[in-house]
């Protein structure tokens, strides 16, 4: 039997996310106050009151959910899976001689491990596609180290790349486009001799334009799934902290987003700390903008606290050097921050559009689905303790093809429509969710829920608010509707095969703790430094609808931890995991997620997990990366597998000078955030 990793460690960072990370990232987030001290009902309240465990309407929606798992599932004692057993297997699931698996994950488990590098399944490839500072504008200079300069890096690819999104490129063989946001910059990685105290204006300089987004063009190599950037092609594009970005939606315009720069309310430059993101139908892509509150100084109102903004000076310190990072001088800035940015890659001369009807928080992603009739619905996460999920339905319909007009129209659709935040309730009496994880009676975490409509167009369903202050104040509306508070949502994405949510919650180490919310049904573990994964389905698969059901499809963490969960998967046959970030799916339906912070004393990597039959829940993991680095932006294509490799090295007293990695380029080398591009030697399919 594989020995228990270790649950607990007296050093909050060792074994998970470095304080250099939390420091660099969101501003060590975790380690202030948790913002939201609303007193809205908890879950545990609401089951308490319950007069009964289980609606009509719900029983609907729970058919629907059950039928994901497929009808080979049968439910054993206990309401486990009763699974027909696989093979013999070693400790990660692998089968002497053969790459059992669901079809997709038929690979040998990479084992957890600390190797300072890519690590992939036996079999495999890879390649380092795009490096931060690669030059992909006309005229930009090769990466020098010990030579950058502001106008270098706005022609250079951006630092720590989060979100990635490949779209076809019609008419050019073998391209595809890539795009990647840029989340944040650690200057202590990025500058010899970078002094925190005292950054030189081209040191802030060069991380606002190595913040942002990129597109290049990328060309495949023909069998096998190597890519290489396109330099100076006309699509390649740079968007930084100071580019023009359009405010777009029902808050355009508002007194609230007006500044002595730009007193229309509309124009804002740049965009900051973009984590994940989406890809839309219609050919655009999507991109949240996460902890951007660690960017501003001198927060004072109640507002900039219930947004984490404090009210000192910030750790880059930008506020020196530009005023609008200064809310003393300019009080409305930080409320132009924290919206989804809506992109077109196709249109290198588009102003990417802030899309304030899908309200303001700290947005970890933004994917979309259809409804039957064509109106996009957009699944989002507000990424802190106790926050919530949300969706908005747009009033539009999309268009197809890819005329003129049609394209018009479809970047318009997320300007109008209703956003809604979750409120859920468990099935289980309260005294059943004691706090460990240990399943209920009825085997399974798992409830209904509502969407409560926060407001649409320029009608506000909050009392008390009005509909611009719901959408720029969007956390408090979801306070004051009794939203259910969660354990940092993130990344949010609809199955394309089952239209099944998941919603991938990190962790929450302040559940249970003296004064915060407990344990409930959907977040059943205190202290949680695992993290889990609910499974959504929207009543009578409507995603428009108002109710859905839902239960939780693995809770992460050692398998040999009793409160763990895979979905009724045999646990001696699966990958540990811990620290669900980024969730995408592979064309077979299966799960696939990447880790932030693992909690079990190894690196973060990419887990395949499958979604439905009768080896639901069976998890495997495809890959590691390097020493202090995050695995993001997972896609995952017939024959290749793209991940951004995020923050490498980022470990507590590393620096230029004393660095905690040599990937990707090797000793004497900086340590450089980069996209990798992994393959079938034999050139077959991801997985099959």
């Amino acid at each position: 039997m594989r020995k228990l990793l270790p649950l607990l460690n007296s050093n909050p960072h060792a074994g998970g996310r470095s304080a250099l990370t939390c420091r660099y990232r969101c501003g060590d987030a975790c380690f202030h106050e948790v913002p939201n001290t609303s007193d809205n009902e908890y879950v545990g309240d609401v089951i308490a009151g319950a007069l009964s465990r289980r609606s009509m309407m719900r029983t609907a929606a729970v058919v629907t959910v059950a039928a994901a798992a497929g009808s080979a599932a049968v439910m054993g004692p206990g309401g486990e899976q009763a699974v027909a057993a696989p093979a013999a297997t070693d400790s990660y699931g692998n089968t002497p001689g053969r790459t059992d698996g669901a079809r997709g994950l038929r690979f040998a488990a990479v084992a957890p491990n600390k190797d300072d590098k890519v690590t992939v399944p036996e079999g495999y490839s890879q390649n380092v596609v795009i490096r931060w500072g690669d030059p992909i504008l006309r005229g930009a200079p090769a990466f020098d180290a010990d030579n950058q300069t502001a106008k270098a890096q706005a022609g250079q690819f951006g630092y720590n790349n989060d979100f990635l999104s490949l779209l076809p490129l019609h008419g050019e063989h073998g391209r595809q486009i890539l795009v990647a946001n840029h989340e944040y910059t650690d200057e202590i990685l990025m500058f010899r001799g970078y002094d925190a105290a005292k950054p030189t204006r081209e040191q802030v300089e060069i991380a606002w334009a190595a913040h942002g987004l990129s597109v290049v063009v990328v060309q495949e190599e023909h069998r096998s799934g190597k890519l290489t950037p396109v330099g100076r092609h006309p699509l390649n594009r740079r968007l930084t902290a100071t580019s023009e970005f359009k405010v777009t939606g029902p808050a355009a315009g508002s007194a609230l987003l007006r500044t002595s720069v730009d007193p229309t309310g509309t124009k804002v430059l740049g965009t900051l700390n973009n984590c994940a993101g989406g890809t839309t139908p219609w050919g655009t892509t999507l991109h949240g903008e996460e902890n951007f509150n660690q960017y501003f100084a001198n927060g004072s109102s109640a507002t900039d606290k219930r947004y984490g903004i404090g009210t000192a000076a910030t750790e880059r310190k930008w506020e020196l050097f530009d005023k609008r990072f200064d809310l003393k001088q300019e009080p409305n800035e930080a409320h132009r921050f924290g919206w989804v940015v809506e992109l077109d890659p196709y249109d290198p001369d588009f102003t990417p559009r802030k899309r304030t009807a899908l309200g303001r928080f700290k947005h970890e992603a933004a994917q979309p689905r259809l409804t039957d009739d064509g109106r996009p619905v957009v699944y989002m996460g507000d990424d802190e303790r106790f926050d919530y999920f949300y969706k908005f339905v747009s009033s539009k319909q999309m268009k197809k093809g890819n005329s003129r007009s049609a394209r018009e129209h479809n970047r318009t659709l997320l300007d109008e429509g209703t956003l809604y935040v979750a409120k859920l309730t468990g099935d289980s009496p309260a005294a059943e969710i004691d706090g460990t994880g240990k399943l209920p009676n009825d085997g399974e975490f798992d409830g209904s829920g509502i969407w409560i409509p926060l407001a649409s167009g320029d009608k506000s369903f909050v009392p008390g608010m009005s509909a611009e202050e719901v959408y720029i104040f969007t956390r408090l509306a979801g306070d004051k509707v009794g939203a259910t508070k969660m354990d940092r949502p993130e990344d949010v994405e609809p199955s394309p095969r089952t239209g099944r949510v998941y919603v991938a919650l990190t962790n929450n180490t302040d559940r249970g703790k003296p004064g915060k919310a407990a344990a409930d049904e959907a977040n059943p573990r205190n202290l949680n430094k695992h993290g889990q994964i609910l499974e959504l389905a929207e009543n009578w698969d409507d995603p428009a609808g108002d109710g859905f059901a839902w239960r939780l499809f693995l809770v992460a963490g050692d398998p040999n931890d009793p409160s763990t969960y895979f979905a009724g998967f045999p646990k001696d046959k699966v990958s540990p995991i811990s620290c669900p970030d980024n969730v995408a799916f592979d064309p077979y339906g299966n799960l696939w997620i990447s880790t932030d912070g693992n909690q079990l004393g190894s690196h973060d990597g990419l887990f395949g997990v499958a979604t439905h039959g009768e080896r639901r829940g069976e998890l495997k993991q495809f890959l590691t990366v390097p020493s202090g680095a995050e695995t993001c932006g997972p896609i995952i294509q017939d024959r290749r597998v793209l991940v951004a490799v995020q923050h490498p090295g980022e470990l507590d007293g590393a620096s230029v000078e004393k660095p905690a990695s040599v990937w990707p380029d090797g000793p004497g080398k900086i340590v450089r955030p980069s996209v990798v591009s992994v393959w079938r030697k034999d050139g077959r399919d991801i997985g099959v």
